[in-house]
């Protein structure tokens, strides 16, 4: 289920993110060079999400931690259509 969702959402990379890359912040606040991008729509109690990008050449990349990327135009429609509460299913 979505849990919360957030416009310009701060990040806190997690702990095997910051092992594969030492030099990230400890915290970065929102904004449009967050690696989260424009929204986010929390997914349980996981540290997974689905959010936009500030580098939207990166979708279709294996360059995350698992989260689901989509440009910032896309999350921001998804974001208006999803109420916290929503069930979400994720194939791979």
């Amino acid at each position: 289920r979505i849990t919360r969702k957030a416009e310009w959402p701060g990040w806190t990379p997690p702990p095997q993110m910051r092992k594969r890359v030492p030099d990230l912040p400890a915290y970065m606040p929102g904004g449009p060079d967050n690696p989260l991008g424009a929204r986010a729509l929390y997914i349980g109690s996981t540290l997974y999400r689905v959010h936009g990008t500030s580098e939207p050449w990166s979708i279709g990349q294996a360059v995350s931690s698992g989260c689901i990327r989509l440009t910032n135009d896309d999350v921001t429609d998804l974001y208006e259509r999803v109420k916290v509460g929503a069930r979400i299913v994720v194939n791979h």
